[in-house]
């Protein structure tokens, strides 16, 4: 009779073709897909090319996007590109995803269905993480193993140890995925999980549509985390029926299954959460900073770029104008989530509103272009990661947030909610 099993302890053991799987076991594995963008994969394909191989293992199991710097911003940015163009058609790598087509990759691939449940992704970007939240063990990798697992199909993991966080209840209104995570990485740290699978669960996860759910999986990385899986259910069902272009697996955790440690959260304790600067486990209450100007704000990234984030970032937006001393920056997160607010009306609100609205791109969030900071400025972000310089000059500052908080942030000129602005007057909204 085999041990009692996570979901990440399942999946891997799958894919390894064994029984069952411990902490610690050094296994190898088949992979599902292994993904890369224009920053990673040209590193990676160089090692590929080191390896001797001509192809491969399967194009269709591959899948590079172009998003950190495209539409590329100067020279080396496009010889970026044209490296992962040229490898992608002559390999025939079917998940190529070209300037009008492309979204930010951790959006993308799971609108477009190339990721399922039960899944084994790699990829070259360290927030690969965010497939878990449709019940897949996906993770981060350098690049040199994202260019084996192109050449091999296979790569080696360590087992590892699952932390069980059960949030419990229900979110006080305003309260989104995004302060959720924040919270949880406020209370471990940002080594809190490391090298260990975080699996999210909970009435107040079961409430939560998908888009919320990959804002929290998204992060796990945030805490040192390997993976952040969400068990499959219906919400999940419904997503990914009639969208992944192969059957998918559900892996349950087992009742017995045997723990790191185990957090139980009341969902009523968590509030709308600001992380400060510089790490992104100095939380505070986002009603607890009003003390902090801010110069611009954010709405976009892999963590807040889809379309329940652009309908948070409106709905606040909707009737009101940012700051004279802001700017506001949407970058919706895919073509698709682009074309959903043309059709919703939601860019009419952000224009209204005076933003800047963007094509698909991770923008800003690295550091790379669409809204660098200057030397002493500061922004909210609706991103995930406020290192040092990590969005322009190193005397900058980043402040995490959720969409809510980033555009009530952007009316009011400094850090607040939704519930510090004065109500839109009675027919302005619908004047807009």
């Amino acid at each position: 009779m085999a041990r009692p099993m996570t979901m990440a302890e399942k999946i891997l053991a799958a894919h390894a073709g064994l029984d069952e799987v411990e902490p610690g076991q050094l296994i190898e594995c088949d992979l599902d897909l292994v993904l890369a963008n224009d920053v990673t994969a040209p590193i990676a394909i160089k090692e590929f090319n080191k390896i001797g191989v001509e192809r491969v293992f399967d194009p269709e199991k591959i899948a590079l996007v172009p998003d950190h710097y495209v539409p590329n911003k100067d020279i080396k940015s496009a010889e970026q590109a044209k490296i992962v163009r040229d490898f992608a058609r002559a390999q025939g790598i079917g998940h190529y995803y070209e300037v009008g087509c492309m979204g930010v990759e951790h959006a993308l691939l799971p609108e477009q269905g190339v990721v399922g449940a039960g899944d084994l992704v790699i990829g070259a970007d360290s927030h690969t993480c965010t497939y878990g939240a449709l019940g897949a063990f996906t993770t981060g990798v350098g690049s040199t193993d994202a260019g084996v697992g192109m050449a091999t199909g296979k790569a080696w993991f360590k087992v590892p140890e699952s932390l069980l966080f059960k949030i419990d209840g229900e979110l006080a209104p305003g309260v989104t995925g995004k302060d959720v995570i924040l919270h949880i990485i406020g209370l471990i740290g940002v080594d809190g999980a490391l090298y260990q699978a975080m699996e999210f669960t909970g009435s107040a996860i079961a409430n939560m549509g998908m888009d919320e759910r990959m804002s929290i999986s998204n992060m796990a990385i945030e805490a040192g985390g390997k993976a952040g899986l969400i068990p499959v259910d219906d919400v999940t069902r419904a997503y990914l029926d009639g969208r992944t272009e192969r059957p998918y697996t559900e892996y349950h955790s087992d009742p017995d299954a045997v723990y790191a440690k185990v957090y139980e959260i009341d969902a009523a304790d968590i509030r709308p959460t600001v992380a400060f600067p510089h790490l992104p486990s100095n939380t505070r209450p986002a009603a607890e900073a009003h003390d902090v100007t801010i110069d611009q704000a954010v709405i976009g990234s892999c963590t807040n770029g889809r379309i329940t984030d652009m309908r948070q970032a409106a709905d606040v937006l909707r009737g009101r104008k940012v700051a004279d001393s802001v700017r506001c920056i949407v970058i919706p997160a895919t073509q698709l989530v682009y074309r959903q607010c043309m059709e919703e009306g939601l860019m009419e609100v952000f224009l209204d509103a005076n933003c800047a609205v963007s094509t698909p791109t991770c923008g800003p969030c690295l550091g790379g272009y669409m809204g660098i900071l200057a030397a002493g400025e500061r922004a909210i972000a609706t991103t995930n990661r406020n290192f040092v310089g990590r969005m322009g000059d190193p005397t900058s500052e980043v402040y995490l947030a959720s969409p809510a908080v980033a555009a009530a942030s952007a009316v009011l000129g400094y850090i607040g909610t939704p519930d510090d602005l004065e109500p839109v007057a009675a027919g302005a909204a619908d004047a807009e």
